[in-house]
């Protein structure tokens, strides 16, 4: 023990266990040798009471009271020597004092979820509710997983293309053939598609303990859950119902084996966070953790005591008051060292930039700190940077060249002009050649802006081109959740339909969406199936789905598996071509990084008449070998553009890369042209080659 700085031998006899005061400065519940050292704090609790389980047992083996003197400032600290942590699983009951209107709600009954819990027990069976136990439980969890020599990618921002996934929804379904479907390892198994397919990232949605039961109902014969996961339980502990066993007292070596695979293949990984707010929800919601220890500190609370909800969901976290501030940072932390985490996207993001009494804040010290982090300073942070209470950020947020945001502009703007509303050209011209308008000064540039047509939220890229409207019937609200602007177009038909031209446009359109996406400066994200037509159905807010809904139907992969190869050529068609990120060099091409064109070269004038928008790409490999340019020619109209491309420089002579109006639409066709015809709702690619004819 004396590496630790405690040789010293027990000083008390507390419940029939040997105890000492702890390390105040370790929160939550650590493993020592010969003990468990359980650090919690409250600023206005009066007492506090540490609860010790048997493993699934519904009351206490034994309760240990806090020692007026175990306690320094609000911080309640004691090591309980003789535990075995397979043994027990704990929680904590405090008291204080109960004052509804001043925000405080202490019960001296009431066993509460340690904040910094590392797992979550009674979670482990997806689907199962806790039963008579009631209460949430922790358990103490060893950190000796081996990461051997795996090393983060470290992927350049350039480099990033994302792909967005739900950790059940991607193999729940017969379909997937994987050995453990819904899984941690069940995704493991996808890795080999996931690096063919090409990409670089995968954003898992929340993956920390949330109760899928919380608000489960019957709606015909489908039991709703809470499937996507956006009601935290906790913050420290992985969603143990995603593990393919149980893993007592190792709960989270299966994310980190995946997080490790993914590394070995190239692939970061990055974890959607949900600290807007709670499980907990507002006055009517339970109290199992943060409202039971301080109430008013862990909540932004009216002046009579209710809840702010600027998360649409009941409540919403006090992030900038600093023991908010400090839990937060902690997470991050912990997540980056002991999951070796690659980047956070942010859920509600807004919500850390407001004030405790709900104001927007100017220089928000919670957004600042993790900006400025030493250990965050390589993982990447991604806002989505608006709130259910109305506050809207894309292009204000406060970044410190930090952070990059989820670029809401590109997908409507580009949404409403790929469908048909050509005089939405100019803004489209804005968001293709990577948002510049807004992120400038504090920003990252061209980096700064996460591209994206389709994400959880929302239609699939499917459904977007055969639905003109939600179909949230199933969720039990009578169509009335989920967003109704969704900018979607059904070509003809509201849902499925035999009709060969309609379906041949579909697909078409789904082509255009990822070809401009590929193509577009800033960084791509598309939504998991998206590459072969996963449909739900018309529904855009499935957040309530586990099943068919929700889950990827893999049938559709050999179905569908000319889109497939459509999509990964466009991603490694994008890596071929550093002129599209920017990573290339403009300098000496005779030719801008970015030009605009009309349906004669260099007309830069793009207006809300403008029915078709060519643009050029130019620039150098970072070595210099070799010069590159891509031609990205957009026709949203319903008549062919013909179009003149730019002269290329002596000895270069423009090829067709991708023809959308072809069934094969990879075309790679090797013969030089100067003239082309783009047809009716097309988008047609054309690279830069050297003369050989």
């Amino acid at each position: 023990m004396k590496r630790l700085g405690y040789n010293l031998p027990p000083v008390d006899r507390i419940g029939g266990f040997d105890v000492r005061p702890g390390f105040y400065e370790i929160n939550g519940a650590s493993v020592l040798p010969g003990g468990v050292n359980f650090t919690v704090h409250s600023q206005n609790a009066t007492s506090c009471e540490l609860l010790l389980y048997r493993r699934g047992e519904e009351h206490p083996f034994a309760v240990l009271p806090f020692p007026e003197n175990y306690r320094i400032g609000s911080v309640y600290s004691m090591i309980v020597f003789g535990l075995k942590i397979e043994e027990f699983e704990y929680a904590y009951r405090l008291d204080g004092p109960y004052q509804p209107s001043a925000g405080l709600i202490f019960d001296r009954m009431k066993p509460l979820l340690d904040p910094y819990a590392r797992m979550v027990s009674g979670q482990a069976v997806w689907g199962k509710a806790r039963g008579k136990r009631g209460s949430y439980r922790a358990r103490v969890v060893r950190d000796d997983f081996d990461w051997g020599k795996s090393a983060r990618p470290l992927t350049d921002m350039h480099d990033l293309i994302i792909y967005e996934l739900h950790v059940r929804g991607f193999t729940r379904h017969e379909s997937s053939g994987v050995c453990h479907p819904g899984t941690f390892d069940g995704l493991r198994e996808k890795i080999p598609y996931l690096k063919d397919l090409g990409i670089t990232a995968v954003e898992l949605m929340p993956v920390f303990e949330f109760d899928e039961m919380m608000g489960h109902r019957q709606e015909g014969d489908r039991t709703l859950l809470d499937y996507w996961g956006y009601n935290t339980v906790s913050f420290f502990a992985p969603n143990s119902s995603y593990a393919s066993r149980e893993e007592f007292n190792s709960e989270g070596d299966e994310l980190k084996a995946l997080i490790r695979e993914f590394h070995s293949a190239g692939i970061e990984v990055f974890l959607d966070v949900v600290f807007n707010h709670t499980a907990e929800g507002n006055e009517f919601g339970p109290v199992f953790s943060f409202k039971g220890f301080d109430n008013n500190i862990y909540y932004m609370l009216t002046p009579d005591g209710h809840y702010y909800n600027f998360s649409g969901c009941g409540n919403t976290l006090n992030c900038n008051h600093p023991v908010v501030q400090q839990m937060i940072l902690e997470s991050l932390r912990y997540w980056t060292v002991n999951y070796r985490v690659d980047g956070f996207r942010f859920d509600l993001a807004t919500i850390l930039g407001r004030n405790e009494d709900g104001s927007p804040m100017n220089q928000p010290p919670l957004l600042r700190n993790l900006a400025a982090d030493p250990i965050l300073s390589d993982v990447k942070l991604i806002a989505e940077a608006w709130d259910a209470g109305g506050l809207y950020q894309v292009g204000s947020f406060p970044a410190w060249n930090r952070w990059a945001e989820w670029n809401g502009k590109y997908r409507d703007d580009l949404r409403s002009f790929l469908k048909g509303d050509y005089w939405m050209a100019p803004e489209a011209v804005k968001r293709i050649c990577g948002s510049l308008d807004l992120y400038t000064g504090q920003y990252l540039g061209y980096n700064s802006s996460i591209n994206f047509l389709t994400c959880h939220d929302g239609f699939t890229l499917h459904d977007l081109y055969s639905y003109n409207q939600k179909h949230n019937e199933d969720n039990g609200w009578n169509n009335t959740d989920g967003a109704n602007d969704n900018r979607s177009w059904n070509c003809g038909a509201e849902g499925e339909t035999n009709d060969p031209a309609i379906l041949r446009l579909r697909k078409q359109l789904i082509k255009n969406a990822c070809a401009v996406l590929m193509c577009s400066r800033g960084i791509p994200m598309f939504l998991a199936g998206d590459e072969f037509g996963n449909s739900q159905f018309g529904n855009n807010n499935a957040y309530c789905q586990d099943n068919e809904i929700s889950w990827l139907n893999w049938e559709d992969l050999q179905k569908n598996h000319d889109l497939y190869e459509f999509f990964r050529y466009m991603i490694h068609f994008r890596k071929a071509h550093p002129a599209i990120s920017g990573r290339a060099l403009p300098v000496g091409t005779g030719f801008p990084g970015i030009s605009l064109h009309g349906e004669q070269p260099w007309i830069e004038r793009v207006t809300e008449e403008s029915r078709y928008i060519g643009i050029l790409f130019a620039g150098w490999d970072q070595d210099r070998r070799c010069e590159d340019y891509v031609y990205l020619a957009v026709n949203v109209y319903w008549e062919k553009a013909h179009i003149t491309l730019p002269e290329l420089p002596i000895g270069k002579t423009w090829t067709v890369c991708v023809d959308t109006a072809e069934e094969t639409s990879i075309q790679d066709n090797p013969f030089p042209i100067r003239e082309f015809g783009v047809r009716p709702r097309s988008v047609v690619i054309f690279a830069g080659k050297n003369e050989t004819i």
